[in-house]
């Protein structure tokens, strides 16, 4: 089971269009979580989507709530606008964040999209694709430019996308415990051998 999803602006948009297919213009600043059910490769996979708008409210009480969103997620969907660069700017301390919260509970990687959303309105663009992808490329994060007002397909891709990077680090953990378990045993049997010897 997975429980993807870290978003920040603009990112209910992008939610609802892979929930439902649908685009819906207008949100507020509401907190939701959602489960969904979806086939991949012939399996049935349920996302829990925990989405919430970002917040500028620095209290403790805030962050506390930020590192319960970060410790129950096993990946993150980052959404800025491709029109808004303050957006686009807070991508990096909120991957630092999560890194950090992450790492502290002994995980290494960290399955994170970088997202930048409304490529219809390239007219309006202050934040380049080429950007978002040196920014994803340099936090290790997989990057999409994607209009969710446009369509579905590029939203679906994203949210695969999740999918692939939270069980490529599944993955990956399992082999670095197994590794990490044989080196302990082997220096356990090693120092046992030792100590008979003497």
């Amino acid at each position: 089971m997975l429980s993807p999803v870290m978003e920040v602006c603009w990112a209910e948009a992008l939610t609802v269009r892979f929930l439902t297919r649908r685009f819906i213009g207008e949100y507020g600043d509401l907190e939701s979580i959602y489960s969904h059910n979806v086939t991949v490769d012939g399996k049935d996979v349920l996302f829990n989507i925990w989405d919430f708008p970002y917040s500028q409210d620095h209290s403790d009480e805030n962050f506390t709530e930020e590192e319960k969103r970060i410790q129950w997620a096993d990946g993150f969907v980052l959404v800025y606008s491709i029109c808004d660069r303050a957006s686009f700017s807070i991508i990096h301390q909120k991957v630092q964040v999560i890194k950090a919260a992450k790492e502290y509970l002994g995980l290494e990687k960290v399955p994170i999209v970088i997202v930048g959303n409304k490529r219809d309105l390239h007219h309006r663009r202050t934040v380049s694709s080429e950007e978002g992808r040196l920014l994803a490329l340099s936090l290790d994060c997989e990057f999409y430019e994607v209009s969710a007002a446009e369509a579905y397909h590029g939203v679906l891709l994203v949210f695969h996308g999740l999918l692939d990077r939270i069980k490529e680090s599944k993955l990956a953990t399992k082999k670095g415990t197994g590794i990490r378990g044989i080196v302990k045993s082997m220096s356990a049997v090693f120092a046992r051998r030792r100590t008979d010897s003497l």
